[in-house]
């Protein structure tokens, strides 16, 4: 099927909320997505949050019935251009996130966000959501959950001619690390606890 997508001060978190690498239990060969949506459900079903991953509308153009009963898509449009990711609701607080993969071992490229993802997750923040990016380092089986306001200062001091990729060391410092369990895959939530924390002390 052929996809036409349309023309178009950082915290650090503290070392005690880095615990110790437990044995994984998360991954089982499953992409970023499919943990999430999986996680996503689990906290469903248990009324912890209601985050879902947002539905990308699209133009059909193109289809082929092989079979009476099978319509196949050859062809389609993107709309718009996507946003981010997830959003939802947890404890009352609205979350917006962006869910990004790299093989890369040593650093994670910029050019996996685009302009008006950064945009987005600007403007959420502005109205006190609590944005970020989920991002896997997949040969390494490590997961960070990268603040937006840091992401979005990264993403300005590129486009001013900075580095165009965050080292692996940079998230570690600045993101808190996600370490995958069972039931969820992963427990995401600890993290937006921090960052909710973390948005009470900036109105004190």
């Amino acid at each position: 099927m052929t996809i036409n997508y349309p023309q178009g001060t950082a915290n650090q978190f503290p070392s005690n909320l880095q615990p110790q690498r437990p044995t994984i239990f998360g991954d089982r060969g499953m992409t970023l997505e499919e943990e999430i949506n999986d996680s996503n459900k689990y906290y469903r079903n248990h009324n912890l949050a209601v985050i879902y991953k947002k539905p990308t509308p699209i133009q059909i153009v193109k289809v082929d019935y092989p079979k009476r009963s099978r319509a196949v898509i050859k062809e389609a449009y993107f709309r718009q251009a996507s946003t981010t990711d997830y959003n939802g609701v947890y404890r009352g607080y609205y979350i917006d996130f962006e869910a990004k993969e790299t093989r890369h071992k040593d650093s994670f490229p910029l050019s996996n966000f685009h302009q008006h993802q950064i945009d987005h997750l600007h403007q959420c923040l502005q109205q006190q959501g609590i944005c970020f990016a989920f991002v896997k380092f997949v040969t390494l089986k490590r997961y960070f959950i990268l603040p937006a306001s840091v992401l979005i200062k990264f993403w300005q001091q590129a486009q001013k001619g900075g580095k165009k990729s965050m080292s692996r060391t940079f998230i570690a410092t600045h993101a808190l690390e996600i370490h995958p369990g069972y039931n969820p895959v992963l427990p995401y939530l600890e993290a937006c606890d921090h960052l909710i924390q973390t948005l009470g002390d900036h109105h004190v």
